[in-house]
């Protein structure tokens, strides 16, 4: 999975991603101080990786990983060339979903690239600059296809079509809010790859005093909340800056500065969530002296599938899944024991896959 990491300069889109990846991007109280996309790569906390790895004895522990790309703060005008220009839209569209850092904390230490805080603003402003970029790619794909709509039926339906997704930009609306007709328009929509059709996942940065009760109290985060649920995107509480405090901490430290400001979880943790939410995602396990790894895989994948994820060959010549829900597992404390329980079940290739199950395949090629 990888997440863009967005936002206007000086929000604290940079020090959010120093503290998710300690990557040590450059964060600096001025605009365009990212100018080349930072990539970190992040484990996802899974802590029952640790448990099946110990009842393995396994010789590595592999976590499922995101991928973040922090890209260049965006300015008005971005899409025609302000700023950094739109050298930053090529590393977007590579990404499965957009973080999107909203400012919701005041400091007049930090400059704000607009002159005050006005998170609804802001969101506009990023929202545009995108829905500017898709207009781009749509004028070209509709002057393509205007050439043979009349003779060609499937052109005729694709420029149509296209002509209803431009309308819908032209009136502000992103794409993501858009419903295709049919299966056709669906994969065509898939094919455009467009920004404004990617899921977003807002994080309202406020400051330290409002993390506790989840920014209820500010009502920048409660505008953005609105905002988010009629987008249907996802939202997360955070200080960036307080991440970045934790990210120098080891796991036990964490814990108790966690617990003395009255967190249950970091923000990355929250993060996280929200994206295997939004993106529909879970992790199945497999286990065994050698390895115990956590496999991404979208909820409702069949058995077969989600073997393909280890190898081609397993979901090639797919027989059998040799399943138990992991807690069983530790619990009966031994793969004998469970067996004799009738707690290991076979699959076979209608079996959809639950999050928590620990599986052995059984293929052969």
């Amino acid at each position: 999975m990888k997440l863009g990491i967005v936002g206007l300069p000086n929000v604290g889109k940079s020090t959010l991603f120093n503290s998710l990846t300690k990557a040590g991007a450059e964060s600096a109280n001025y605009p365009f101080c990212t100018i080349d996309p930072n990539i970190g790569v992040v484990a996802v906390p899974d802590e029952r990786l640790k448990l099946l790895g110990d009842f393995s004895h396994s010789k590595k522990v592999t976590p499922a990983v995101i991928e973040f790309v922090d890209i260049a703060g965006l300015v008005k005008g971005a899409s025609k060339g302000e700023g950094l220009g739109n050298q930053f839209l090529a590393n977007i569209r590579e990404v499965d979903a957009i973080v999107h850092v909203v400012r919701c904390f005041e400091d007049s230490n930090v400059i704000h690239v607009d002159g005050s805080i006005d998170p609804m603003r802001d969101i506009e402003t990023i929202n545009l600059e995108l829905i500017f970029a898709d207009l781009e790619v749509l004028e070209r794909r509709i002057s393509k296809v205007a050439r043979t709509a009349k003779m060609d039926k499937a052109a005729g339906k694709e420029y149509e079509f296209l002509k209803r997704i431009k309308e819908h930009l032209e009136a502000g609306e992103m794409a993501i809010t858009l419903e295709p007709a049919n299966e056709d328009e669906e994969a065509l929509f898939a094919s455009y790859n467009l920004l404004t059709a990617k899921p977003v996942i807002y994080a309202a940065n406020v400051s330290e005093d409002d993390l506790a009760d989840d920014g209820a109290s500010n009502s920048y985060v409660q505008k953005v909340r609105e905002f988010a649920a009629s987008q249907g995107s996802e939202i997360f509480v955070i200080c960036a800056q307080i991440e970045q405090e934790i990210a120098e901490l080891d796991d036990d430290e964490k814990k108790m500065f966690l617990e003395d400001l009255g967190l249950q979880e970091s923000g990355l943790e929250k993060l996280i969530k929200a994206s295997y939410h939004l993106l529909g995602l879970m992790s199945y396990l497999t286990t065994g002296e050698d390895e115990t790894r956590a496999w991404t895989i979208k909820i409702g994948t069949k058995a077969p599938q989600a073997a393909g994820k280890i190898h081609s060959d397993f979901e090639r010549g797919f027989i059998k899944a040799e399943v138990i829900n992991y807690r069983d597992l530790l619990d009966c404390g031994s793969n004998a024991k469970a067996k004799e329980k009738g707690l290991v079940r076979m699959e076979g290739k209608e079996y959809v896959v639950q999050d928590g199950d620990v599986i052995l395949f059984r293929f052969n090629v």
